[in-house]
């Protein structure tokens, strides 16, 4: 079942690219026009929850916070930098494939541990 993501604009592109050959739908703040325009973080939540589309951010503090403070929304998910674009991805759709609806959940997607 496709997601509908909203990529905040210092989300990697290629980890987009794989969502979208996931399936996934995934705006970008660039698509929308929000790109390079310093948008605070609790807009940047409410932009997405307006359009119903689920954040994608390495902001991980500011939206595990806003999370609390505003917990109806779209969904938030939250990711530790990692360079493996690919198995990044990867794991997002792990995640959200478990998931029927992503409404107002926090879903956290950590780098894999170094082998």
């Amino acid at each position: 079942m496709p997601h509908f993501f909203y990529a905040d604009e210092n989300f990697p592109f290629p980890i987009v690219e794989f969502l979208r050959n996931f399936g996934h739908d995934v705006l970008t703040a660039r698509d929308a026009g929000n790109a390079n325009l310093k948008i605070p973080d609790e807009n940047v939540l409410a932009f997405a929850t307006t359009v119903e589309r689920t954040v994608l951010t390495r902001n991980r503090r500011d939206f595990i916070k806003l999370h609390g403070l505003q917990p109806e929304h779209a969904g938030i998910i939250v990711c530790t930098s990692d360079s493996d674009f690919e198995n990044q991805a990867i794991r997002i759709h792990e995640a959200v494939s478990r998931q029927e609806d992503l409404k107002g959940k926090l879903i956290r997607v950590n780098r894999l541990p170094m082998q």
